[in-house]
This record gives structure tokens, sequence and C-alpha cells, in this order.
């Protein structure tokens, strides 16, 4: 798929050019394939735990954080045509050493995906199979999502498809029995209960903060809409409304899911395995047979996402290494035989294997967490200066559009990052320590322009 970096030059009338031709639903159906149907069923238990039983509220009030984004996002995706959206966004407006920052930050949450998927397929096989070392089965998963990524093996659009397809349909299967276990125990009232959005008795400010940063990795992804820009039929409302209509769905669909398994387990504190809860709901409102194909679906969703994550890390590396932002020696290698960054791939591999017996899940998706609320807040930042504060906006801005509704976004975001866990926090401004260092060094105290990150290699 072809995209933009920049302006798009005049095409000649037998130039071959991108069709128009997609309409907002088109956007949609594509958003939620990036934010996956099933995406709150590996934080369920996690999110239970952190908030104390109220994870349909933490998604909705995480809904509310990524829809005024989504606005922000929109609107300046249509100011900005650029690929590297956020981070593009950020260099423009504030400042290229400010964007070099967020970019690091965006870095981190790039290589942790694969590890944070690599991870989750290993505790998927290890609750269907836990007479096997979970050691071993580290090494085989990512050795397996290693081996694909080095031969080049990549997931079509065709694949993601049958797999859509078959999340829904175990999703709706569970949606049924649990319905039906509900109805069963509890009686048609029990459909109704207010406890999963608001129990007085664990209810605690600071524990649903925690729970609502946690739950905002459910939405992350929305945003990738945008690579359709091109293809779409009016992108400056269409992209805004797709974006907003994503992660609209997103919620409500995740929270219906997570409001029924809270029926059918209501009692947080009795999880048996927090990472791999829903699998345990599951097995309660539909048996064995919905446990076992929920952990298939979990298993082969998360090794796709893990094979998709590689290969994004790998490239960005491979990018860094070709602009010589990282030592290009080692970083912007490409194999002779395959075309692809062999040693960074390898080198992403055995970083997920070492993240994979030493981080906890909870703890790696929260790092990717942490660089897309720190982007996030970024970018309803830029949306303020760029829309209400920039020159050209005088005398046509509007107080609600261009400064509320982008101001209340990244004070929102902002306070979901200040809510993650201490662990993940430390981490991240570990990181960006380490990036400021860096970025000083490379540019002579800040006196040279930074190289940028390329986001396209992903």
């Amino acid at each position: 798929m072809q995209t933009t970096t920049g302006a798009t030059p005049a095409q000649t009338p037998g130039q071959p050019h991108l069709k128009r031709v997609l309409s907002v639903w088109h956007l949609v159906y594509y958003g939620v394939i990036l934010t996956s149907p099933i995406a709150a069923v590996p934080l369920f238990g996690e999110a239970q735990v952190l908030s104390h039983g109220h994870t349909v509220t933490t998604l909705l009030l995480a809904m509310v954080a990524m829809s005024v984004t989504a606005v922000s996002f929109g609107r300046l995706a249509h100011v900005y045509p650029s690929s590297g959206s956020v981070y593009s966004y950020i260099s423009e407006t504030l400042n290229p050493h400010v964007g070099f920052i967020v970019g690091w930050a965006m870095f981190l949450e790039y290589l942790f995906q694969p590890i944070q998927n690599s991870l989750y397929a290993v505790l998927a096989i290890h609750r269907m199979m836990p007479q096997i070392p979970f050691a071993l089965l580290a090494a085989l998963t990512v050795g397996f999502i290693t081996v694909m990524t080095v031969q080049g093996i990549k997931f079509n659009a065709r694949t993601n498809e049958v797999l859509l397809g078959f999340m829904l349909l175990v999703t709706g299967v569970f949606l049924v029995q649990a319905f039906r276990h509900v109805v069963l125990h509890q009686s048609f009232s029990g459909l109704f209960s207010l406890q999963p959005i608001y129990n007085p008795a664990t209810f605690n400010l600071r524990a649903l903060a925690a729970g609502t940063s946690f739950a905002a990795l459910v939405f992350i992804g929305f945003d990738g809409v945008s690579i359709l820009a091109e293809e779409v039929k009016n992108p400056k409302r269409n992209i805004l409304l797709a974006s907003v209509l994503v992660c609209v769905f997103t919620g409500l669909f995740s929270g219906l899911q997570v409001y029924l398994a809270q029926l059918v387990w209501p009692n947080h504190a009795t999880l048996l395995n927090p990472e791999t809860a829903f699998m345990d709901v599951a097995r309660i409102a539909g048996g064995p047979l919905l446990f076992t194909a929920y952990g298939v679906v979990l298993l082969v969703s998360s090794m796709a996402c893990g094979l998709a994550g590689h290969v994004g890390a790998a490239r960005l590396l491979y990018s860094m290494g070709r602009d010589d932002v990282i030592p290009r020696r080692i970083f912007g290698h490409l194999s002779p035989k395959t075309g692809s960054p062999i040693y960074n791939e390898w080198i992403v591999g055995v970083l997920a294997y070492i993240a994979v017996l030493t981080i906890p899940w909870e703890r790696a998706a929260e790092i990717v967490t942490f660089g897309a609320l720190l982007a996030f807040t970024a970018v309803n930042l830029v949306a303020v200066l760029h829309f209400w504060f920039s020159p050209q906006a005088v005398g046509h801005r509007t107080f609600f559009v261009d400064a509320l509704i982008p101001g209340f976004g990244a004070v929102f975001c902002f306070v979901l990052l200040i809510g993650l866990q201490p662990w993940t926090k430390y981490a991240g401004l570990v990181w960006l320590g380490i990036g400021l260092v860096y970025a000083s060094y490379r540019t002579r105290m800040f006196t040279l322009r930074p190289k940028l990150f390329n986001f396209t290699e992903t």
C-alpha cells in the first residue's frame, strides 16, 4: 500500500494512482481489525485486580479519552498528511527535539509490542498444557515467531479476515452462554446489575485510575485508519468520523463482553490466574469446549500480533540504523538472501525471550501503554496549539471545538499516564532520560536538528 510523507505531486492522466473508493464503514471495519474485537479479553483479569472489580467503568472512561484523542488525531491528519502520524505532528508543531523524545518513547512501545504478544501466547499455551515447563514454551514460541520473521513470512489481509471471523464466532458463543448462565442463576434481573459499574464496597478512585490507564491498551491501533487516507472518499470528514466510531465500537463491544464476564464471576479477589482469567470465565459460562476455544483464539491472535509486532520492531530498528539514528553497521544491515533486516530480527527475538522470562505480562502491556498515552497526550496538546493558538487560527476558531475538546483530551490522557503503576512510570522515565542524553549527544547539546524516526517502516 502506498502512503505519503508529504505533499502529493501532481499526477498525470496516464500515471497510476490510488482511487478514492472507500467509505467510512470500510475504515471502521479496518480499524476494528487493528484494535481487535477481543482486545479486552487478555486484559480482563489484570484490569479487574487493578480497578478492584470495575473493569467496565475503566473501559468506558478510557473510551472517552480515546474518542476525544481520535477527534484531535483526525483533524491533524488533514493538516499534516504524513504517515508518521502523531510523531510527525509533534515535530512539525512543537519542536523536532521534543518530537525526537516522543518518538523515543514510541520506539519503546513498538519494541514491547512483540514482547507483550509473545508473552501472552506463552501464557495461553501454558494454561492449556501446564505440564510443559514455562521456559521451554517461551523458547519454542519466541523461536517460532522469530524464525517465521527471519524467513520473511507475512500474514496477509485474508488471514486477518479469517482470524477476525473466528474471534467474532467465539465471542458470539460466549455472549450467548454468559447471558444464559446469568439468567439461569440470577434470573433476568441479574442482567441489569450496577455492580460491575459501581460497587461501593470496593470502589477506590486511585484503583479506578490505575485500571483505566491499563484499559487504554484496548484502544491502541485506532489511529491506523489514517494509512488509507489516499483511498477514502471525503478524507477530511471520514478519517475523523471513522477514528471516533472505532473507539466507540471498541469501548461498547468490549464493555459488553466484560460486563457479562463480571456477572459470571463477580468477585475479582477470587480470580485464579488474572493473566488468563477470561478463559476461566468462559469455562463457567460454556464449559471446557469454550475454555479451549478461547485458549486457541488467544493463542492464534497473540501469535499473529506477535509476528506483526516482531516485523514492525525489526523494521523500525532498520529504519533508524539506515538513517544513522542508531549504529548503521548493525541495525542498518539487510540480508542479501532475504532482503530483510536479519540482525534486527534476531535481536528482537533475543530481547523478547529474555523479557518473557523476566517481566510479568501486565508490566509489558503497561510499557506499551506508556508510550501510547504519552503520544496521545502530546497530540491533543498539538491540536490545541494549532487550532487555537496558531496565527492561522485567529478569526475562525471555536472555543469548544478548538480548545476545550483537545484540552480535555490532553489532561485526561495525562491523568491516565500518571495513573500507571509506579514500576511502569519509573521504567518509562528512565527510558526517556536515556533518550534525552542520547539526543543531546547526537545533536551536540541540541544545537543540531536531530535525526528523525521513520515510523513508516513498521
